[in-house]
């Protein structure tokens, strides 16, 4: 089998040979070369063309979030972040996965016990995770990025249904899905309550960034919040994210169970809290994201009466999460990215969803 063929970007030699050694170690794939600066970068995949990339945000002559954006311009590729700078900072790891990146990997995550190993083990399950991505759904989202949004967006036809609550799962490709999601939703969209596989220091952050390009008031949740009308909720990173009945309405609960699925915050955890209290008057839906988190609950969702959505192969980055609802009987209608929207108001409304003039 066709070993997946890795190109390290990378100022640091120590950080080459580091990488290399890692990546080399697994029998999947190859470093088939190395490269010191982004200049350097573009020659090196246009003679190697490797199968994806890792990447360094700072680096002499031209930092990695540039390199990056020409990049998915250019030639849209499978990239992971590999540096110091993913995990301080916040908001240059977020930049650069609205720009195309798939995932990240923290240097700062070899400073811990065992950090070698945990390092070794991260980098190339996602570079494993990377090299399956839907590379032309990344470049549609790409051009999504570097292009002003033209579609319009939607107009709410009337009163939302009384009660109606959307909860909603994502994982890899999902902090862009919920950006061109959030986008065209108007601003009496019924609650939103989403469970998006994200670290703890970036679930702050990427709420105020959904929050800028939104009519929607989208903020990380708050264990006691109450559900509103026209609000989106984010899962805090390492937290899960429930709905819970107080008197007539509904509040977030967040907590610190253990991991399901192998993730805190999950989308199963947050779907059977739905199940159990809003029940037929919720929907769910499953965007991109590798693995099946969240499969099994929107099964069980369905099951009960909810109205459930996937996200389609097409245009998922990952069609992990969607393809494993899809597969149990989870998913009672599947549709492209550009469509979710619409059936969310359907669902959720007494009329089709209209786009604004």
């Amino acid at each position: 089998m066709k070993k997946i063929s890795v190109l390290v970007i990378d100022d640091s030699a120590l950080m080459r040979k580091l990488l290399t050694d890692v990546i080399d170690a697994d029998p999947r794939m190859e470093v088939v070369g190395v490269a010191v600066d982004p200049y350097d970068a573009r020659d090196k995949i246009k003679s190697l063309s490797p199968d994806v990339l890792t990447l360094d945000i700072e680096m002499p002559k031209m930092n990695g979030i540039t390199f990056l954006r020409n990049l998915m311009r250019l030639r849209p590729m499978p990239v992971v972040m590999v540096s110091t700078l993913t995990e301080k900072g916040a908001t240059a790891t977020l930049q650069s996965m609205e720009l195309g990146a798939l995932d990240y990997v923290a240097k700062s995550v070899l400073q811990e016990d065992g950090g070698l190993e945990k390092f070794a083990t991260m980098v190339v399950d996602k570079l494993y995770m990377a090299s399956k991505a839907n590379v032309a759904a990344l470049a549609s989202s790409s051009r999504l990025r570097n292009d002003p949004p033209s579609e319009a967006r939607l107009v709410n036809p009337g009163t939302p249904r009384s009660g109606r609550i959307v909860a909603i799962g994502s994982s890899t490709g999902g902090t862009e899905a919920l950006n061109q999601l959030l986008q065209v939703l108007p601003a009496n969209t019924p609650p939103l309550l989403v469970a998006q596989h994200i670290p703890p220091m970036f679930s702050a952050s990427l709420a105020a960034r959904l929050n800028d390009s939104s009519a929607m008031t989208v903020v990380e949740a708050k264990d006691g919040q109450e559900v509103l009308p026209g609000h989106c909720y984010i899962a805090p990173g390492n937290f899960h994210l429930e709905i819970r009945r107080r008197g007539n309405g509904y509040i977030c609960r967040t907590h610190q169970a253990d991991k399901v699925n192998r993730h805190r915050p999950s989308v199963d955890v947050l779907f059977d809290s739905m199940i159990k209290e809003v029940g037929i008057h919720a929907t769910g839906v499953i965007l991109t994201g590798m693995g099946a988190d969240g499969a099994r609950g929107l099964v069980r969702m369905r099951e009960a009466g909810c109205r459930t959505v996937g996200q389609d192969e097409a245009t998922s980055v990952v069609y992990g999460m969607p393809r494993a609802a899809m597969e149990l009987g989870g998913v009672e209608v599947q549709l492209p990215l550009s469509r979710i929207a619409e059936k969310i108001l359907q669902l959720t409304s007494a009329g089709p969803a209209k786009k604004s003039k």
